[in-house]
């Protein structure tokens, strides 16, 4: 196989799991703040609030990393 198809396939896969990332950053910063304000300190709804917005920031910091490893090719 030749050295550019190989890079080919490795940005596909690399591109082809960013929608997986960004969407399990979201998930877990929601599933952390749902556990603390549940069982840990009783603070419903303002943790979730705050770590589902880390999860978001998260993801668009996934999503900047993919186009900045755009622009570089």
């Amino acid at each position: 196989m030749k050295k550019e198809t190989k890079r080919y396939l490795k940005d596909l896969a690399y591109y082809s799991s960013l929608g997986f990332s960004v969407s399990l950053s979201i998930v877990i910063g929601l599933a952390i703040g749902v556990y603390l304000d549940r069982k840990v300190f009783n603070t419903t709804p303002w943790l979730t609030l705050i770590f589902l917005g880390f999860g978001i920031i998260a993801a668009f910091r996934n999503i900047a990393r993919a186009i900045k490893k755009s622009r570089q090719f």
